[in-house]
């Protein structure tokens, strides 16, 4: 199935958490945080401006991002699990 976003809406796919802290000690799943870091799947046209206008989004497809702990909805789009969030809930790209 396809999908693409409307207006400043953004497809995030969550990257795997961490196996091990920094101590080497491995972190059962049940004690795991959801991961705040995702690659952008797909975005939306962008939103429109005071004057009507479509401005573009910051983010492309393939981009590392890094987003709050409550952002975005929960989604299940071909058995795999991705979240749709707003540019604005996007803290920065990683590099």
């Amino acid at each position: 199935m396809k999908f693409r976003p409307l207006h400043d809406r953004v497809l995030v796919k969550r990257l795997d958490a961490e196996e091990k802290t920094a101590g080497g000690i491995i972190i059962p799943d049940t004690a795991k945080e959801k991961p705040m870091q995702g690659e952008v799947v797909a975005v939306g046209s962008g939103a429109r401006g005071e004057d009507g206008k479509i401005v573009a989004l910051d983010v492309k497809a393939g981009d590392r991002i890094l987003f709050g702990k409550w952002s975005g909805t929960e989604v299940k789009i071909d058995g795999q699990e991705l979240l749709i969030m707003k540019e604005s809930d996007i803290l920065g790209i990683l590099a």
